[in-house]
Parts: C-alpha cells; structure tokens; sequence
C-alpha cells in the first residue's frame, strides 16, 4: 500500500524548534553587551583567528554578539530592521545589571546607600 496523497514525506533538513529555542537562550544579555561595547570604544580590540567561528571569527557583530561567515553577509545584516533596533536599544540608558536585581529584591545593600534600617 502507498501513502495518502495529502501525506508529506520527511524530509532529513527540516527546521528543528527544538534547536531554535535552545539556541534562543546562548545570546548574552543586554547588559554584557553594553560593557562589552564600553571596552571596545575605550581600547580597539582586533578580533584573533579562530577555527572554531564562522569567518575564522573576524566578522562581528558586537551589538547582536553573532559572527558573520564573510563581510558580505555582516553587511547585510548591518542593514536589517533588527541589528537597527538592537544598536538603538543599546544607544539608550544603561540595561539593569544583577546588582540592581538583588536591590529590587532586597537581598543586598551598596555601601554608597547608607546603613539599612530594620524594623
């Protein structure tokens, strides 16, 4: 017997979600972002060779933290409505870091706040 006609047949390339939502979480955080941003406009730092990236890692994006496989391709990104949004973002105020998590959740205290008063 064959299949039904209105059945698709597997195919071995198919986009995987699975993958797509664990790849979702690798993405550093804003506010890492922000210092690495902050280095990098302090001291120039040239990207070193590796086999390992795509591009032998030469080709960066340091406001999305991806890495391109030729410059034609960062170009291209560097056009997108994304990498616009993400530069705009990381333009504005300073993201909140894990220091200002732990205040918001009373866990801990600067010194430059003054003593905590317990009632």
């Amino acid at each position: 017997m064959g299949r039904c006609p209105n059945h698709k047949k597997p195919s071995k390339n198919r986009y995987s979600h699975k993958s797509a939502r664990r790849s979702k979480f690798l993405v550093k955080g804003d506010d890492l972002i922000h210092q690495d941003i902050q280095k990098q406009r302090s001291t120039e730092v040239s990207q070193p060779l590796d086999e390992d990236l795509p591009g032998l890692g030469q080709f960066y994006c340091l406001h999305c933290d991806r890495y391109f496989g030729s410059e034609t391709a960062q170009n291209d990104h560097f056009k997108t409505k994304r990498h616009k949004k993400r530069v705009k973002t990381m333009q504005g105020p300073v993201p909140h870091t894990q220091l200002d998590a732990d205040l918001a959740a009373g866990m801990g205290k600067p010194d430059h706040y003054g003593p905590r008063l317990i009632q």
